[in-house]
């Protein structure tokens, strides 16, 4: 049986989300970026694997964020968000000097953007009645 949208699992996969985009880089210094150049670039097992999981993250939230919605739904995704950072410049709510706070937003429309992409089949079956299947070579 196929399952439709709902907002709790929405937000579960953007927790998820924010996890794995601030797990990876972020300005406050504690992140899997940091961490190796903290570390001299010696890489050891912790840090290997903790970065083989990021990666396993990435490529699951990659893939199907590009699946669902394509080249062309990211690109507009992205210019949507990158608008409305240059819309709270432009209202005077956030200055290009705050690099720490663009960096924030950045990260957090970075995870939106992902987690409306892996949700994005139970969000559009929703809107439309459509449903996405993938297709599958026999």
């Amino acid at each position: 049986m196929y399952q439709s949208f709902d907002f709790g699992s929405f937000m579960l996969r953007l927790l998820f989300a924010v996890l794995l985009v601030a797990g990876t880089w972020n300005p406050t210094g504690y992140s899997y970026a940091n961490w190796i150049a903290n570390n001299g670039f010696n890489l050891q097992p912790l840090i290997l694997m903790a970065g083989i999981l990021l990666l396993i993250g990435w490529i699951i939230y990659l893939r199907a964020t590009f699946l669902s919605m394509g080249w062309l739904g990211v690109i507009l995704g992205t210019a949507l968000f990158g608008s409305i950072i240059w819309l709270f410049v432009d209202l005077g709510w956030l200055t290009l000097e705050a690099s720490g706070t663009i960096s924030w937003l950045g990260l957090v429309l970075l995870s939106i953007l992902l987690a409306v992409g892996i949700s994005w089949s139970h969000i559009r079956r929703r809107l439309t009645g459509q449903l996405d299947v993938d297709h599958v070579e026999e």
